[in-house]
């Protein structure tokens, strides 16, 4: 039990007091688990982004119920889990009942629009980001290319983005399978 509330009390803390998303957590999430109470080991950090990075959610999430299964199980899982939620579930929700009380103050609705602007920015730079990270081949600008029109063709037609990144993967799959056989 002292266990399970230690996960909990641990998460809990980077939960509340780490800002910037999940990558931010990361170094404190280490600090925490590695050094401090020696749960894991950096070669687990790495294997938790690893996987926290390919299955869906948020990757603190992720890394929370990794390490919190690593230490105990499902419930420490879990333990962990609601641990690292809890902060941000209880922060929206106080934000949530004063945005719906002051949203007609002309402040606030300036405020949204600077916020607003900055999400673009850094949907902007994360674009940039994945370009540069992206292989700088024929399929891949095409996949690129087909993705962005589809998106735009579907948002018009009121059809689901998920079939667009099906797709994409359907065609890199199908690509990456034509090269394998090239090599061979």
């Amino acid at each position: 039990m002292k266990k399970l509330l230690n996960l909990f009390w641990v998460f809990f803390k980077i939960g509340a007091f780490t800002f910037g998303g999940g990558y931010a957590m990361i170094p404190i999430i280490q600090k925490e688990v590695v050094e401090n109470k020696k749960w894991v080991t950096d070669d687990d950090i790495l294997n938790v982004i690893a996987i926290a990075e390919s299955t869906p959610g948020p990757i603190a999430i992720n890394s929370a119920t990794f390490i919190g299964y690593k230490v105990a199980g499902v419930l420490g899982a879990a333990c962990a889990t609601m641990g690292v939620v809890i902060p941000s579930f209880v922060i929206i929700t106080v934000i949530a009942f004063f945005l719906n009380k002051f949203s007609e103050y002309e402040a606030v609705q300036y405020a949204f629009y600077g916020i607003r602007a900055g999400v673009l920015a850094l949907v902007i730079k994360a674009l940039i980001t994945m370009y540069k990270k992206m292989p700088k081949t024929a399929i891949a600008y095409g996949i690129a290319l087909f993705a962005f029109v589809a998106s735009l063709v579907f948002d018009i037609i009121n059809i689901s983005i998920i079939y667009v990144i099906l797709a994409c993967a359907v065609i890199g799959l199908v690509s990456s399978l034509f090269k394998v056989k090239e090599v061979e």
